[in-house]
């Protein structure tokens, strides 16, 4: 009973997650990837502007760009305070919010990230961009490095609550009654079993020379087993409980918490694994 109870609980957050802004994409669709150029959020004192060229921050110059990649429904708004934290300490950002809101194909949202890559790429002369990847941008990104020769242009991936295996929610609403993931397409591949991931997760889950850490936490209610949200293959796996038991992050909550804040930054600055278990 309680099993089921659980099932129920999980089922209907992610329809909610799912349903409802799957209603707003199809009456105005947001594509991040279109020609326009990368938004920039270090642009903090004007309206984002898709079709404005990303201003020059010259304190952000020594470092690689930080492409933070949204999940699934997630619009760009959702990243932003992200991006000031990343912007606070010195770093150029950019927020990618998925085609679609991420409820199409995974390689085929990959495929327009590639795009984006290229265009941020361009406009900083960056020889290389990091990522900071929430939820199901962490599999657009590891696609993008894993089958489209995304490693080379990419030095540190950091994947925050992503289903590299697959998560039972979905595989829940199949079992409740309610389809295959409502349809959505995205969260069909995300189901534990499906070609999607035998196809990404064959082979070698950390190709080339980029620095790969996952960040997990125990309270995510949309990833199942949370166990699935890491890598193999020499990546830095972060439980944020298993530093800070006491610290209680959802898995939207790994965009705004300040501990997994903190873990995120040393990441990018290749400084280890030292959580602030008190970060706000």
């Amino acid at each position: 009973m309680l099993l089921r109870k659980t099932a129920l609980t999980l089922a209907l957050t992610t329809a909610a997650v799912l349903l409802a802004p799957a209603a707003t994409a199809a009456a105005a669709p947001r594509d991040a990837t279109a020609s326009a150029a990368p938004h920039d959020a270090t642009a903090s004192a004007a309206p984002h502007d898709a079709t404005a060229p990303p201003p020059v921050v010259a304190t952000a110059a020594a470092a690689s760009p930080v492409i933070v990649v949204g999940g699934l429904s997630g619009i760009a708004a959702a990243y932003e305070p992200l991006a000031a934290r990343l912007r606070g300490d010195g770093l150029r950002v950019f927020v990618y919010q998925l085609p679609g809101l991420g409820l199409g194909d995974i390689p085929t949202s990959a495929r327009s990230f590639a795009g984006y890559v290229a265009q941020v790429r361009a406009a900083t002369g960056a020889t290389t961009v990091d990522l900071v990847a929430h939820s199901e941008g962490g599999l657009v990104s590891r696609y993008y490095l894993k089958r489209l020769g995304g490693a080379a242009a990419v030095g540190r991936y950091v994947s925050l609550g992503t289903p590299q295996y697959g998560t039972y929610v979905a595989n829940i609403l199949q079992f409740l009654g309610l389809g295959s993931c409502a349809g959505v397409v995205a969260c069909q591949q995300m189901t534990i079993g499906s070609a999607f991931l035998a196809d990404l997760n064959a082979g070698d889950d950390t190709p080339g020379a980029v620095r790969y850490t996952t960040v997990r936490t125990v309270q995510d209610e949309l990833v199942r087993p949370t166990q699935n949200a890491t890598l193999a293959d020499g990546a830095t796996n972060v439980l944020i409980q298993a530093y800070c038991p006491l610290r209680l992050v959802g898995h939207l909550g790994l965009v705004l918490d300040g501990t997994t804040y903190t873990v995120i930054r040393g990441a990018l600055a290749d400084a280890g694994v030292n959580p602030n278990c008190f970060a706000l």
